[in-house]
C-alpha cells in the first residue's frame, strides 16, 4: 500500500493532490477532466494522506485484512498484553525489519499514524486503530 501511495504522491509532499492525480493518469495514457479528479479528492474530504487513502481503500475494496486478522497481528507485538504498542517499537518494526521493499520510510510511518489513537506516553491503542482503519472515524 505504501508503494501505491508513493506512486500517486508524485511531488512527495505526503498528500495526493489534483496535480498528482493528473500526472498518474497521464502516465497511464488517460486524461480525465479536472472536475472528475476534483470529485475524487472531494470524496476523500480533501487531498488524501496515507491514512485517508488506506481507509478509503478499505471501505471501497475491503482491501485490508479482516478486523480480527489485523488485531492478531498487533497482538503479536504487544508483549505486556495491555492493548497498546509503543510508537517507537512500532516504528522500529515497520521501518527497519523485513524486506527492503516492505519497509516504511519515516515519512510514511508518520503519515500512517496521523490521527491514530496514540496517547501522551507514545502508546498506540491498536484496537481503536484497527477500528479506525476498518470502519472510519464515524465508529468512534
Amino acid at each position: 500500500m505504501t508503494d501505491a501511495f508513493g506512486l500517486m504522491d508524485q511531488d512527495r509532499d505526503g498528500q495526493v493532490s489534483l496535480e498528482d492525480l493528473k500526472e498518474v493518469f497521464s502516465s497511464l495514457g488517460k486524461a480525465p477532466k479536472d472536475a472528475e479528479l476534483k470529485a475524487m479528492i472531494d470524496e476523500a474530504g480533501g487531498p488524501p494522506n496515507f491514512t485517508k487513502l488506506l481507509t478509503m481503500f478499505g471501505e471501497r475494496l475491503g482491501g485490508t485484512d479482516a478486523e480480527d486478522v489485523l488485531m492478531n497481528a498487533f497482538k503479536n507485538f504487544d508483549e505486556e498484553k495491555k492493548g497498546t504498542i509503543g510508537r517507537d517499537a512500532l516504528r522500529e518494526l515497520l521501518t527497519s525489519i523485513g524486506k527492503p521493499e516492505d519497509l516504511l520510510s519515516d515519512m510514511e510511518f508518520n503519515q500512517m499514524l496521523e490521527g491514530a489513537p496514540v496517547d501522551a506516553k507514545g502508546l498506540l491503542d491498536y484496537q481503536a486503530f484497527t477500528k479506525l482503519i476498518k470502519r472510519g472515524k464515524e465508529d468512534e
